[in-house]
């Protein structure tokens, strides 16, 4: 028995260290999710045990109040969300529910990630807001949320009005504040709870705020029977509420909706971090009740972790084939959004020193999607860390490094090893000449046994050549002798993106194809003429205009020319077509045919293809299990369409 409390006792202490840096210095040293997985570890051995410490975290709903500010106590107290983490589990809740309330719906809204806020009205006349605080007590704040732009100063109901809500930083507001900062956000989490406890309100506004509101503590003189009154009544004042509340009858829409909401929460504005699942009948939750922490009638559904911590225990710098210099992160393997993550974007020096970030230190990691891990910033200096500093000479070659801005580059373009085989590898890849066979791997075992040293040499090997290297026998030698026979005739498109021009992608390698139909009127184009092309900006085309004039270049090009190297122009439709004229397509989903098929068509016509959906987007040729993107066009009100309905637009 004193083991189990020992080790409550430790992790009351650790919970409580990370209370004090989230709550009261707005400075968390670990995620979320690992929070919640020291809190849950107490929560085990309390239920396991028996035993509550008086003391315990579990016992109460927040943490001390900020020094420096007025206290105020809450006219009504305040509660925590208790949380599921799987289905099952709140499956089960919903059935203990279904016991007191058999017939009830449930109210399905988002779960802000911000900083809990409740505002006092009187008379229609905002009068004062306070934080959270411990549930009890919290801060007086009135003053600094009078800033946000989103709380209405005056209301139409006229009686005693208390709500409560969240301040929140929009994605956009914390990118555009981030831009001219002297001293970084780290999330808009941490930019929201730093401005509404910050002393001066000005400070406050700088950050362009926008508050969220869910709840009514108290309404004098006015009854409602359900939460979708509630919610209602709250819009009628003029509260912004997210846009989003679904009334639902059983588990199933449950779980459909929080699946619907999961696939769209990063393209939101907002951040959110789950859902929130309560009784719709006011008169049932009287019945139903609370605990000491948490109403029984609610529940938070959390979703997957997209920012965790984890230690940077050093930084490799790699060699591109343009000869930049690029920091990548070796991280503490640390489980993120369903993936193991062990390295991270640091994008270049000036990067690591505004984010502060040390190697031997702990770092915010941060995943959108399948996009790869970004650092976002320090969590924690420990005892070990220590400063980054940029190499002086090229990590492969030895040359020394060239620097333009924060940006370093390697000049030895031609003799650096990791160069010439990332140049190759980007020269065979699938989007390029898909030269079957041709790995990194493969291409280091050309540039080390077979002098590999130009894009135009793969040309000229041998099943000979091949068969001297380590682990190549007859079949896969002349495989690969066959498939770079084959890339020899490519369609002039994927020609230019394999020649591996800077920040020239295949959407853009297309778009020259379209414009200029053939190489001799791509090399003869002028600035203003690349400079005219869609989404094609004064850098990409000073990076083209370069390329084409440099020797090297040109007689590589050649050189690659004589070794059978035939160009195939772009389809073309032969004349406009207006429904595709200047239009733009995203595709998503499974389609018939391969989606590069359709991207070839759409340009033929005349039109563009993005990545990805906005307002700028005219149509969302959709497949079937199409994802976030369908419901991104859903949202914007995006012309959606089908196989059939492109095949009629192309008549």
């Amino acid at each position: 028995m004193l083991d189990i409390k020992k080790k409550m006792q430790e992790l009351i202490s650790e919970i409580e260290k990370h209370n004090y840096n989230y709550y009261v210095l707005d400075n968390p040293t670990i995620s979320d999710s690992e929070y919640d997985k020291l809190y849950y570890s107490l929560v085990d051995l309390e239920n396991e045990s028996g035993i509550i410490l008086p003391h315990s975290p579990t016992q109460r709903v927040g943490d001390e109040v900020l020094e420096g500010f007025n206290k105020k106590k809450h006219e009504v107290n305040l509660y925590s969300l208790n949380k599921v983490r799987d289905f099952s589990d709140l499956e089960s809740w919903m059935k203990d529910m279904r016991e007191v309330a058999k017939d009830t719906e449930f109210a399905v809204e988002y779960k802000f990630d911000g900083l809990s806020i409740v505002i006092e009205y009187e008379n229609g006349i905002y009068k004062s807001a306070t934080t959270r605080g411990n549930g009890v007590i919290g801060e007086d704040v009135t003053a600094q949320v009078k800033t946000i732009r989103s709380v209405p100063l005056s209301i139409p109901f006229k009686g005693r009005l208390i709500v409560k809500g969240e301040g929140m930083m929009t994605n956009k507001a914390f990118e555009e504040y981030n831009k001219t900062a002297t001293e970084k956000l780290k999330n808009p989490r941490n930019g929201v709870a730093g401005a509404v406890r910050n002393l001066d309100p000005n400070e406050t506004a700088k950050r362009k705020l926008d508050f969220f509101c869910y709840d009514l503590l108290l309404c004098e003189e006015k009854e409602f029977l359900s939460q979708k009154e509630l919610h209602d009544f709250l819009v009628s004042q003029g509260f912004k509420t997210g846009n989003y509340f679904k009334l639902c009858g059983s588990l199933d829409e449950v779980v459909s909706y929080i699946e619907e909401v999961d696939k769209i929460k990063n393209s939101l504005d907002i951040l959110i971090d789950g859902m929130v699942i309560k009784i719709n009948n006011l008169a049932e939750r009287e019945e139903i009740g609370f605990t000491a922490k948490f109403p029984r009638w609610a529940m938070a559904y959390k979703f997957e972790a997209m920012e965790v911590t984890t230690t940077l225990e050093k930084v490799d710098w790699q060699v591109g084939r343009s000869g930049r210099v690029t920091p990548i992160a070796i991280l503490e393997p640390v489980e993120l959004a369903g993936a193991t993550i062990t390295r991270a974007t640091l994008n270049n020096i000036d990067d690591i020193k505004k984010k502060g970030v040390l190697e031997g230190a702990r770092v915010f990691i941060r995943r959108s999607n399948e996009v790869i891990p970004e650092i976002m910033g320090l969590a924690e200096k420990l005892e070990n860390s220590r400063e980054i500093l940029p190499p002086k000479t090229c990590p492969s070659c030895g040359e020394k490094l060239s620097q333009k801005g924060p940006l370093l580059f390697c000049l030895n373009h031609l003799a650096c090893r990791d160069q010439v085989v990332d140049r190759i590898s980007h020269f065979a890849s699938r989007n390029a000449f898909n030269i079957e066979g041709l790995s990194d791997k493969t291409v280091s075992a050309f540039y080390d046994n077979l002098e590999v040293r130009h894009i135009s040499d793969i040309f000229s090997l041998t099943k000979e050549d091949l068969l001297k290297l380590d682990k190549f026998k007859d079949k896969k030698a002349e495989n690969i002798v066959n498939s770079i026979e084959k890339s020899k005739k490519i369609e002039f498109s994927r020609f230019l993106y394999a020649l591996g021009i800077g920040e020239v992608g295949v959407k853009t390698a297309r778009e020259l194809a379209r414009k200029f139909g053939n190489f001799e009127s791509l090399l003869s184009a002028q600035m203003e003429d690349i400079c005219k092309l869609n989404d094609i900006g004064e850098i990409i085309a000073q990076n083209i205009y370069d390329f084409f004039r440099e020797e090297y270049n040109i007689s590589e090009i050649n050189r690659l020319f004589k070794s059978g190297v035939t160009l195939i122009n772009e389809e073309t439709s032969g004349e406009k077509n207006p429904n595709f004229e200047g239009k733009t397509f995203v595709i998503t989903g499974t389609l018939s045919r391969g989606r590069s098929e359709f991207e070839k068509l759409i340009l033929s016509h005349g039109g563009k293809v993005a990545g990805s959906v906005s307002k700028k987007t005219d149509y969302v040729l959709a497949g079937e299990n199409a994802g976030s993107k369908l419901d991104k066009a859903k949202e914007l009100g995006v012309e959606i369409i089908d196989e059939q309905k492109l095949n009629e637009m192309m008549k």
